[in-house]
């Protein structure tokens, strides 16, 4: 892609924290044993702003990371070219045991798969609502994407 054409795209970092905050679905790459990506697509949230997700602690892509944290996400949109948005962000996935942003973020993720209201991440849950949760996320863990690079487009720009 020409570099004039490439810049045109590109998104602000407004547009992406809104097109990140807009969406709930991040295709997650890690590096296998041996040396090949491991791509999964998993519902988030943002915690903090950055990308988060709760996942068995004996996933393939929990042991990836603890062997190697190096971690790519992309979150990406749009049927036709000129409607195609996307962020690539380049860094490593924090793993993180911690049971209270484990909760935050699964009460936000797990409301989106029943089928729920979404809350805000800290917003009151349902009493009945947050003991499910709580139990279907106890043999999770936290994976927070830190970022080194983002890389975006909007074709709608063009």
């Amino acid at each position: 892609m020409a570099g004039g054409k490439r810049e045109r795209i590109r998104m602000t970092p407004d547009e992406v924290a809104s097109f990140l905050a807009a969406n709930f679905k991040v295709q997650v790459a890690t590096v296998g044993r041996d040396g090949a990506p491991h791509l999964v697509t998993m519902f988030y949230a943002l915690l903090d702003g950055r990308i988060a997700f709760t996942t068995y602690r004996a996933s393939q892509k929990v042991l990836n990371l603890r062997r190697d944290p190096a971690m790519t996400c992309l979150v990406e949109d749009g049927v036709e070219y000129n409607e195609l948005r996307g962020v690539a962000l380049h860094g490593r996935g924090l793993v993180i045991e911690d049971p209270e942003p484990r909760s935050k973020v699964g009460m936000v993720v797990g409301s989106r798969m029943a089928g729920l209201p979404v809350p805000e991440i800290g917003e009151p849950v349902d009493p009945v609502v947050t003991e499910g949760i709580e139990q279907a996320i106890a043999k999770r863990v936290l994976v927070v994407m830190e970022p080194d690079r983002v890389v975006s487009w909007d074709h709608g720009k063009l």
